[in-house]
């Protein structure tokens, strides 16, 4: 069990992670990179399997904006309402 003491280093996580899901569009490995922070909120159940399908899929695509597709796809609907795209 994580003490309060790891608590301050797991925000400090997450607020990097947050950053890096939402790299701008078309920098170099923006698209891996937002596909390496999507793993991160997945693996703390805050984002659904489907919605981190659609960051794999455009993870080679620097300018690809998943955020559209995954609300075309119907998946992801507190993800996009958490990251502001409704």
């Amino acid at each position: 069990m994580a003490d309060e003491a790891d608590k301050p280093e797991e925000d400090g996580e997450a607020a990097e992670q947050w950053e890096l899901v939402n790299t701008p569009l078309g920098e170099q490995w923006s698209g891996r990179t937002r596909y390496a922070a999507a793993m991160f909120f997945y693996k703390r159940d805050e984002m659904s399997a489907e919605t981190l399908e659609v960051y794999r899929i455009c993870a080679r695509l620097d300018s690809e904006n998943p955020l559209p597709i995954i609300r075309d796809r119907g998946v992801g609907k507190d993800w996009l309402k958490r990251i502001g795209f409704e």
